[in-house]
This record gives structure tokens, sequence and C-alpha cells, in this order.
């Protein structure tokens, strides 16, 4: 279900535990933005790592490894989850994995991106949006979409469930890019182009016209190197 972003944890209320599903460098990443936030307004108890690959040490910057997904629904508190995984259908097979009644998926934004209700701006449950993005208006993301830093997008824009953009990716006005779409960094989708589910646009490359699902497109003007089985 998608929302439009407002803080709505009240002063009198405990905050909720919030734990990062990955242990990696994107982890990494998400642990400070999560720390951003909390330092604008009181948000999160951070509470840990959790990955079904254990990482090489116990602690990473300061906060536990607790465990892999089995663990993770076995728990008998209620958690805030963030699935900190750069490949949207790695972030979608985890999403599947995390049943527990107990979980719930968090939204992060970084503290210093404009996301007011003036700006009609729907987010579903668990995206990501890092430092220095920049949305406009009437724009719609999916469940678990990733912003890099350093992302813009524009106007009536369509991100559908699991896309994932790196760093300073730029989306167009009425631009749709489907389930699982993958921008590099620097990659553009020009105002009222489609980008097929699951398709790669490659580091720098300007999709000028639609793009099937299931393909590699690089280049400028961003051209079909391989489909995907």
């Amino acid at each position: 279900m998608t929302h439009f972003f407002t803080h709505s944890i009240a002063a009198s209320d405990p905050l909720p535990k919030l734990v990062i599903f990955g242990a990696g460098g994107l982890g990494r990443e998400v642990l400070v933005l999560a720390r951003q936030i909390n330092e604008a307004r009181p948000t999160w108890q951070l509470a840990g790592f959790y990955d079904d690959q254990r990482p090489a040490t116990a602690i990473i910057h300061d906060l536990p490894y607790l465990g892999d997904s089995a663990a993770l629904n076995a728990t008998t508190e209620p958690l805030q989850v963030i699935i900190a995984v750069g490949n949207g259908r790695s972030r979608a097979t985890i999403a599947g994995l995390l049943t527990s009644p107990q979980l719930r998926f968090a939204t992060l934004v970084h503290p210093a991106v404009a996301c007011q209700l003036y700006q009609r701006i729907e987010l579903g449950e668990g995206c990501i949006i890092g430092q220095g993005c920049i949305l406009t208006t009437d724009i719609r993301l999916g469940r678990h979409v990733l912003l890099n830093l350093g992302c813009t997008i524009g106007h009536d824009a369509v991100l559908a469930d699991f896309c994932s953009l790196m760093p300073h990716a730029n989306v167009g006005g009425e631009a749709y890019l489907e389930t699982g779409v993958y921008l590099g960094t620097n990659a553009t989708v020009i105002n009222q182009v489609r980008i097929g589910a699951r398709t790669i646009v490659g580091a720098g490359a300007v999709a000028v016209r639609d793009l099937p699902a299931d393909c590699t497109a690089v280049g400028v003007p961003a051209t079909v190197i391989k489909t995907h089985a």
C-alpha cells in the first residue's frame, strides 16, 4: 500500500526498533541515512543488521549482526525492517521471505529531501530515498524502490515496485519504469519514455525511446545489447 510521506510518530510514543537487512556496503550507507534521520528528528531505535550471508565481523558500525532471514522471521517483538540490497530482484526475494506478522517495512527519506504533502508524492513501503534526491510533484513510487544519492524524478513519473536507481540517475516527467528496472549511475530516462520490467539501463546511458522488458541497454541513445532469460 502506498501513502503520502509524513512523519507519524507522536513525541510521547516509544521509538520503533529498526533493523537493516543487508550487512554490506549499501547496508552501511542506509545506517548512515537512518542516523541522519534521527539527527533531524528522533525516529528509530537502531537495533542491528540481518543478512543471509554472515558478515566478516559481528559488529558493524557499532551495531550487531543479529542473524539471517529465518532468525528475523522468528522475532517475538515488533520490528521495522529496511532491505538494503541494491539489486531489485534480490530485494523482491527477501521481501517475500520476511513473512512474520511482527515485521513491517520502513520507508527512509533523507531529511533534506523535500517530500511534502502538497507535492503529492506517493511512496510505497520499504522505499529508500538518499541524500540529494529531488522529486517534484505527482510522483508515484511503488514498494521497495531505491533512489541512491542525487537522483531526480520529474512530474507524473511512476516507478513500480523494486526499481533501483544508482547515484545521479534521472527520470523525466511522465516516464514509467516497470517493476524491477535498474538505472545505472548517471543514467537518464527522458520524458514520457517507458522502460520494461527488469530492464537494465547502463551507467551514463540515455533512454530516448521505450525499451522492452528483460534487456540491457547502453549508450546515447540507449540501445539494447542483450536480452535476459
